[in-house]
């Protein structure tokens, strides 16, 4: 009877989680499906860690930047410290990619992030500033969130993470400084943005 109660609750938990994936891509669903448990964390941890986030975006301290900049990359950095905090840098790093195939097919079908269509060096950007949180994680498993998130602003602020170049318009340029009109790259997977290191000056 025990057993029974037990696998009831798991085809409830399942067919919660199930409902929770539908807006995910096909890759990150597939990942969650082979990692039912870590998926399951890695929710938990960020319903736990968002108002962390939340705080450090309204104080701007970083910028206002939550597609491509330094926000961008400090939240990359930051949920990806967390999550491995408690779950391997394997399973999470497969998590992280699976979200960047998922990308490249919204930018097949046109669909938006952020208010932006991702691009190449978006993906570069995301999966250097992921391995970034890879590294704080593991290696300061016992902070609380609060302290986490402090860590990686630090990390950041030290030149640790990568964040895409701009003018005083917060307009993307390219590494010699000329605009970049996106509409001229309309449909195209490269876009010369250019990735700089996050040191604050």
């Amino acid at each position: 009877m025990r057993n029974f109660f037990i696998l009831i609750f798991i085809f409830c938990t399942c067919s919660c989680f199930a409902q929770k994936l539908a807006k995910r891509s096909s890759y990150e669903r597939r990942w969650a499906f082979a990692h039912p448990f870590a998926a399951l964390k890695t929710k938990k941890i960020y319903r736990k860690c968002l108002p962390f986030y939340l705080e450090i975006k309204k104080a701007g301290s970083l910028d206002t930047c939550e597609n491509g900049g330094k926000l961008d990359a400090f939240r990359h950095s930051y949920f990806m410290a967390a999550f491995t905090q408690k779950i391997s840098v394997k399973k999470i790093r497969k998590l992280g990619m699976a979200h960047e195939k998922g990308n490249y097919k919204m930018f097949l079908k046109g669909i938006k992030e952020d208010g932006e269509l991702a691009d190449s060096l978006s993906t570069v950007m995301d999966l250097h500033n992921n391995e970034l949180g890879f590294k704080i994680g593991p290696a300061h498993p016992d902070l609380d969130y609060r302290k986490l998130r402090d860590e990686v602003a630090q990390q950041i602020f030290s030149g640790q993470s990568l964040f895409f170049k701009r003018n005083q318009r917060n307009q993307y340029v390219t590494c010699e400084g000329e605009l970049i009109i996106l509409d001229d790259y309309k449909g195209k997977w490269f876009i010369p943005k250019c990735l700089i290191s996050s040191v604050l000056k």
